[in-house]
């Protein structure tokens, strides 16, 4: 018997949708089932029930990718890949001075390491995802008869350019998923280049973005041009913040409710870590009691940063000298060196990317300092 429902009904059951947590939702349901053509593989991170977010930034858009990937012991995983750079050629049938590694990201659900990575470095260069299972089995991830769903970018900058030219590149930097929404940092054609976007998940619509304003303690001016490289979430006064890294390097705050479409969002500079120097990974931790970021650099090695007294942190907003530091305090870890990429494995390891001077790329679970 069909049975008409009011829109005061409607408007209820919204309500408690709304109301229900994120983990409790099957985020799969809005999700098509199909081949996925991706036109590069950038900045990855995981969301609840095994879902990877990829950004593919030649298309300026994310996809949200449903991996099955949703039974492990991550707390007792125990993982070393040598050359994964080589294993990853082999399985393309290349070189591996060809493999270009992007990114990686650490299923929280089971364990299972994800790379994002090109077959060559060069424009012809094609995407791949793979796959790092917790005995350290490497395989492509198939994109065939998938469940995903993808996320236009309305904005991003035009294609073209080389090098630090090809600003569509950077259009998506990072990405991550917090509370039903996918935070991603990049580039776009406004004035305020540097953009950062709330995306509710299950993707429905993508807005501009909040251009942000940040002041660069080594280069001693505010500036709205220069992306996020790196971010991670952190609770400040009980109020989520991203503390977000860009070149050379400062350590910036964002209170996440302040990232609303076409908003003009300032942050503050609460370290400078150093210039010529080009942030590359982070993520919070805990340890003893206390919480500290972790963050990998191109060439500062990986810093322990302290977030003692980080929301009653002065902002700089004066030049710092060139090869000072200020602001936040942090250690560098003079026994993690050669890391380019670092994921959260559980309460105690992280999983990072080694590169060494002969060019080999090892994949390897260490103890957090």
């Amino acid at each position: 018997m069909f049975k008409r429902i009011s829109l005061v009904s409607l408007s209820l059951l919204a309500i408690s949708l709304l109301s229900i947590p994120a983990q409790a939702l099957d985020l799969t349901v809005g999700l098509k089932t199909g081949n996925l053509e991706l036109t590069s593989a950038g900045p990855i991170s995981f969301g609840p029930q095994g879902i990877l977010f990829v950004g593919d930034t030649k298309a300026a858009q994310i996809c949200a990718i449903d991996t099955g990937d949703t039974k492990g012991s991550p707390e007792k995983v125990m993982i070393r890949v040598k050359g994964l750079n080589q294993i990853i050629a082999g399985l393309l049938g290349t070189a591996g001075s060809d493999i270009l590694i992007n990114d990686m990201a650490v299923n929280p659900a089971s364990g299972n390491t994800y790379v994002s990575a090109s077959s060559s470095r060069g424009p012809e260069a094609k995407p791949v995802l793979l796959r790092v299972s917790t005995s350290g089995k490497v395989t492509i991830v198939s994109l065939k008869k998938v469940k995903f769903s993808t996320a236009k970018l309305p904005n991003p900058p035009a294609p073209g350019g080389t090098g630090r030219r090809n600003l569509r590149s950077q259009s998506i930097t990072d990405l991550a998923y917090i509370d039903g929404r996918v935070i991603v940092a990049g580039l776009s054609n406004e004035e305020f280049a540097s953009t950062l976007r709330a995306i509710p998940f299950p993707f429905q619509s993508v807005d501009g973005g909040a251009g942000v304003e940040i002041f660069h303690g080594a280069h001693g001016r505010f500036e709205t041009r220069s992306p996020v490289r790196t971010f991670t979430t952190y609770n400040i006064d009980k109020q989520p913040h991203l503390l977000a890294a860009y070149t050379c390097t400062p350590l910036v705050k964002f209170p996440l409710q302040k990232l609303k479409a076409g908003s003009k969002v300032k942050g503050v500079t609460i370290a400078e870590l150093g210039n010529r120097n080009r942030p590359l990974d982070m993520f919070v931790y805990s340890k003893d009691g206390k919480d500290y970021i972790l963050m990998a650099n191109s060439a500062r090695g990986v810093m322990k940063i302290t977030t003692d007294n980080i929301g009653d942190q002065e902002a700089i907003t004066k030049r710092v000298e060139s090869g000072k530091t200020a602001g936040q305090k942090y250690d560098t870890i003079e026994r993690l060196k050669g890391i380019v990429q670092l994921d959260r494995l559980n309460s105690s390891h992280a999983v990072v990317l080694i590169e060494s001077d002969g060019g080999s790329v090892d994949l390897s679970t260490v103890e957090l300092p």
